[in-house]
């Protein structure tokens, strides 16, 4: 059995997507794929194991374990934290689909990710689509029984083309879209060499919110003209606008003031701030102002962007 999944960036309404914002997202030409193969154990004797081989963009071994199958019926305490982690959602795909791991069967499952695993694109999301297809259960409350989040991740991982996403009381509603911007040529993603915590990005917007319906308005606002922007300088005014209603709530200072004040063009933060990717609008200089601060993964936008 063979499974994929998108990789994933937020281009509007983080954090505010919690409280029912409207997302623009992205499904990534990065992603991961998970194969699933019956095996025969050495020892007949032996109970049914799942054996877990984990594999990085350089096709080389990042992790790896031998489950034994019963162990996902109950709660089991791990020094690592990546096989607490994948325990913990077998545990749960088992508990929403219990045929799920229940056989006298042995598995060996090999995960491969196509993009470094700091560069944020979703590689815990990829891995819960994937376990989620495999096991057959709804994949949204997967994550949700497992984890936190808006689910727009999970959204990315099975749509191919751009999307709004919205979450209403654990409701996802997702609207793929076209998102063909004339100015794509003068996009850009850059990686700020710093994987975020986005479980810890989002306790602390939780504690910092206060009253935001104003807010969520305006961002709806800019994700819906954004999604339809043909024009860079209005495109950078809404990124700007985004920026500063987004610092004001969780009380932060803009990438673009901490980082980059001398830059010629308009960034702005994509999902939990201080780390992973921002977007950068600019143009053939961009790839030399980045590199010169010492930021050396630049991606053109339309390299990025899964489209069909």
């Amino acid at each position: 059995m063979n499974f994929y999944s998108n990789g994933k960036l937020l281009l509007t309404g983080e954090y505010v997507v919690l409280d029912g914002a409207k997302a623009l997202a992205i499904p990534t030409t990065y992603g991961q794929s998970m194969t699933v193969v019956p095996i025969e154990l050495p020892n007949s004797i032996e109970p049914p194991k799942l054996v877990w081989k984990s594999y990085d963009a350089q096709d080389l071994i990042w992790f790896q374990r031998s489950f034994e199958l019963k162990a996902f019926d109950c709660e089991v305490s791990y020094i690592d934290p990546e096989s607490q982690v994948l325990h913990n959602i077998l545990s749960e795909a088992k508990r929403l689909n219990p045929s799920f791991l229940n056989g006298e069967t042995s598995f060996e499952v090999q995960t491969s990710l196509t993009f470094p695993q700091n560069w944020g694109l979703g590689s815990s999301s990829t891995l819960i689509h994937n376990i989620a297809l495999w096991a057959n259960v709804n994949p949204f409350t997967l994550l949700w029984n497992a984890f936190k989040g808006s689910g727009y991740d999970i959204a990315c991982a099975k749509h191919h083309t751009p999307i709004i996403y919205e979450i209403n009381q654990r409701k996802p509603k997702v609207t793929p879209i076209e998102f063909s911007l004339s100015f794509s040529d003068q996009l850009y993603f850059v990686h700020l060499n710093k994987k975020q915590n986005s479980r810890n990005a989002i306790t602390n917007y939780n504690s910092k919110k206060g009253t935001i319906t104003n807010e969520i308005k305006v961002i709806n606002a800019i994700t819906t003209e954004m999604a339809t922007s043909n024009s860079i300088a209005d495109f950078n005014l809404l990124l700007s606008e985004h920026e500063a209603i987004i610092a004001d709530i969780i009380q932060e200072t803009p990438v673009q003031k901490r980082l980059f004040a001398d830059y010629f063009g308009q960034t702005k933060s994509l999902g939990a701030w201080g780390g992973d990717f921002i977007l950068a609008t600019g143009n053939d200089d961009t790839l030399t102002y980045f590199k010169s601060k010492g930021y050396e993964t630049v991606i053109h936008f339309d390299e990025m962007i899964l489209s069909i």
